[in-house]
C-alpha cells in the first residue's frame, strides 16, 4: 500500500539513521562486525592456545580449516533461508545459535574438543550472506554495489579490529591475576555476549524489505516467480564469481587466521604486537571494499556488466602479484608494504564481486549470494591445507596462492558477465522475488 514511499533507496547517506533502509543498513554491518569477533576472535589468541593445548603445526592448520569449512554449508542454507524465511529471522537465529560455541569454547581442554568448537563457530561466517542480501533488498540497482561493498567492508573491519582487541582483552584479564590459559578462555565470553545483544537489536529494529517483513507483505507477493536453486546455479557467471570470491575473500579469511601467527613466528613479537600488524590488514576494510563497490558501480553505469567483470579480473590479477611479493619479503617493513598493497586489491575485488552478484539473477539474489559466499569459504578451506603442511613454509604457501590468484584473474578476462544485462529491471524483479 505504501510501496511508493518505502522503495529501495537510490543514494547511500551513510550518516543517516532515518528510514528502515538506512536503519537496516547500519544494523546489518554492525552485526556482521560483531560476528567477526565471534568467528575470528580465537585467531589472534592462537599463540597462547597453541602453547596451552600443545598443538602441532598440522593441528593448528586443521583448526584454521575448520573455522572456514563449516561456513560453506551454512552459507548455502542461509542464502536459501533469506529468500524464503527472510533475512531478519535468519540473522536472529544465526546469532543466537552461534553465540553458544563462542562463549563455551573455553571448555575445550584438548585438540579434539577445540577443533569441534572451532567447527561450530565457523557457522557464524554465514552472517555475511545475510548482510549482502539485506543491503541488496534495501537499495536501488544503481547504488546496490556501493551499498553492499560499504556494509561488507565495515563489517569485515571486525576481522581486523579483533586481531588487536582480543589480545588486549586477554592481557587485561591476565592483569586481574588470571593465568594465560584461563585468560584466553574468559576472553571469548565477550564476543558471545555481543552476539546475543545484536540478535535482539536485529529482530527488534530491522525489516525484511523496505515495505515490511515477509509475513506482512505476503499477500502482495507475486506467486510463481521463485527461481530454483539448480536453475539459478546453471549460469556460468555464478561459478565464475564463486571462483573469484574464493581468491579474494578466501584469501582474506585465510590471512585473518594465520596473520598473527606469521608475524609472531617470523618477526619475534608479542601477541599484542603481532595482533597490531594483523589488524592493519583487516583495517583496510574501512575504505577498500567500499572503494571496490563504488568503482564497480561507476564502471557498470558506463560500460555495463561486461565492464564490471573486466574490473574484477584486473583486481584479482593485481592481488595475486601483491601476495607473491608479500611471500618474498625479507623484512618487516617490506612485508607490511606488500601486505597493504595486496590487501587493497583483495578488498576492492571483494566489493567488486558483490557489485555483480545482485544482477546475475534478481529473482534468486539469496541463492546466488549464498553460492558465491560459499565459494569464498571453499577457497579459504583449500588455502588452509597449504598452511597445515609440514613440508611447506607459510611464505611458500603465500607464494603458491599468489600464483593461483593471478592465474584466476587472467581466466576471468574471458568471462562475459554482460550476456543478459538485467540492471534496469532488477529493482522491480527483486521486489517480486
Amino acid at each position: 500500500m505504501n510501496a511508493h514511499v518505502n522503495k529501495p533507496l537510490e543514494t547511500l547517506p551513510v550518516f543517516s539513521f532515518s528510514g528502515i533502509q538506512m536503519k537496516t543498513f547500519h544494523i546489518t554491518w554492525m552485526t556482521f562486525f560483531v560476528c567477526f569477533f565471534g568467528w575470528f576472535g580465537l585467531a589472534p589468541l592462537m599463540p597462547a592456545i597453541r602453547a596451552d593445548l600443545g598443538l602441532t603445526k598440522p593441528e593448528v592448520g586443521n583448526t584454521i580449516i575448520a573455522a572456514v569449512s563449516a561456513t560453506i554449508f551454512a552459507r548455502l542454507v542461509v542464502g536459501k533461508l533469506c529468500d524464503t524465511w527472510g533475512p531478519r529471522k535468519t540473522y536472529t537465529a544465526l546469532l543466537v545459535l552461534g553465540a553458544f560455541p563462542v562463549m563455551f569454547v573455553g571448555l575445550a581442554h584438548d585438540y579434539t574438543t577445540f577443533l569441534l568448537f572451532r567447527l561450530a563457530i565457523g557457522v557464524i561466517g554465514a552472517s555475511f550472506v545475510i548482510t549482502q542480501f539485506h543491503t541488496s533488498v534495501m537499495f536501488a540497482p544503481k547504488i546496490k554495489g556501493t551499498a553492499n561493498a560499504v556494509a561488507g567492508g565495515w563489517g569485515n573491519l571486525g576481522g581486523g579490529i579483533t586481531q588487536l582487541a582480543m589480545p588486549v582483552i586477554m592481557a587485561t584479564i591476565i592483569g586481574f591475576g588470571y593465568t594465560k590459559p584461563e585468560a584466553w578462555r574468559l576472553a571469548m565470553i565477550f564476543p558471545g555476549v555481543l552476539m546475543l545483544i545484536m540478535a535482539f537489536v536485529y529482530f527488534r529494529y530491522t525489516k525484511d524489505t523496505p515495505n515490511g517483513n515477509y509475513d506482512e507483505i505476503q499477500r502482495t507477493t507475486v506467486k510463481g516467480e521463485k527461481i530454483s536453486f539448480w536453475k539459478a546455479c546453471a549460469d556460468i557467471r555464478v561459478w565464475a564469481l564463486s571462483l573469484a570470491y574464493a581468491c579474494c575473500f578466501g584469501m582474506e579469511i585465510t590471512f585473518d587466521g594465520v596473520a598473527s601467527l606469521y608475524f609472531f613466528d617470523n618477526f619475534d613479537m608479542k601477541e599484542t604486537e603481532a595482533g597490531f600488524w594483523a589488524m592493519l590488514f583487516g583495517f583496510m576494510n574501512i575504505f577498500a571494499r567500499a572503494l571496490g563497490g563504488i568503482v564497480a558501480d561507476k564502471v557498470g553505469n558506463q560500460y555495463g556488466m561486461r565492464g564490471k567483470g573486466l574490473l574484477l579480473a584486473g583486481l584479482l590479477l593485481m592481488e595475486g602479484v601483491g601476495i607473491a611479493l608479500f611471500a618474498q619479503s625479507g623484512s618487516l617493513s617490506m612485508a607490511i608494504i606488500s601486505m597493504i598493497t595486496f590487501a587493497l586489491f583483495l578488498k576492492m575485488a571483494n566489493g567488486s564481486t558483490y557489485a555483480i552478484v545482485p544482477f546475475v539473477n534478481p529473482k534468486a539474489v539469496g541463492v546466488i549470494s549464498g553460492v558465491v559466499g560459499a565459494g569464498g569459504n571453499i577457497g579459504g578451506m583449500l588455502m588452509g591445507f597449504l598452511f597445515k603442511s609440514q613440508s611447506i613454509s607459510y611464505g611458500q604457501a603465500f607464494l603458491y596462492i599468489g600464483g593461483i590468484v593471478a592465474a584466476t584473474g587472467l581466466l576471468l578476462f574471458l568471462v562475459n558477465f554482460g550476456k543478459t544485462a538485467v540492471v534496469k529491471t532488477a529493482e522491480t524483479e527483486l521486489q517480486t522475488a
